[in-house]
């Protein structure tokens, strides 16, 4: 057994602890200026913001390339953007369409949507895993599936005849034609 492969590199550990550290400070800076929704999924663009940061800081980290200056001012301006694109879209309807993707019905009241099942490329074993994962036990439980804006699957379902409150239902593409 070589030891070189666990003692190689040793004369950088004291950069790469003062890089890591720096760069957690920042990031703990930066999501304190500009919020807990950095960090969210509830966009696309949220989630792209926290696996382009969470990259960043480990290349920076581990691997100075970037360098930590680099990785620093690569994460602020990260930071920054998603900022400005929850700014935007928070001030305007028309902006928010254009940037956000709208949430789509894959099933409703029990029946799949064949149609936008192929639009979505959702298959019948995802569909069935996510009614699972929901507890889900009769087909006629469930209310609505929906893909929503950052790939995920809710599943609104009951063991009752309630039927879904239009708020909920609001922005979900094919919603309403199927009320109608």
């Amino acid at each position: 057994m070589s030891w070189k492969h666990f003692t190689e590199d040793l004369e950088i550990m004291p950069e790469v602890v003062v890089g890591t550290v720096v760069l957690y400070l920042l990031v703990i800076a930066c999501t304190r200026m500009f919020g807990l929704k950095s960090f969210s999924k509830m966009t696309g663009f949220d989630f792209l913001n926290t696996v382009a940061i969470g990259n960043l800081l480990a290349m920076s980290a581990a691997t100075s390339s970037p360098s930590l200056f680099v990785g620093a001012l690569l994460i602020g301006i990260l930071y920054l953007l998603n900022y400005l694109v929850s700014f935007i879209s928070f001030k305007s309807n028309k902006i928010q369409g254009l940037i956000n993707n709208k949430p789509i019905i894959l099933m409703y009241n029990g029946e799949l949507i064949e149609e936008n099942l192929n639009k979505t490329k959702v298959t019948m074993t995802e569909i069935r895993g996510k009614l699972r994962e929901a507890n889900v036990l009769r087909l006629s439980e469930v209310r609505a599936v929906v893909l929503e804006t950052t790939g995920d699957v809710s599943v609104l379902h009951t063991s009752g005849d309630e039927d879904l409150e239009d708020f909920i239902m609001q922005d979900v593409n094919g919603y309403p034609e199927l009320i109608n």
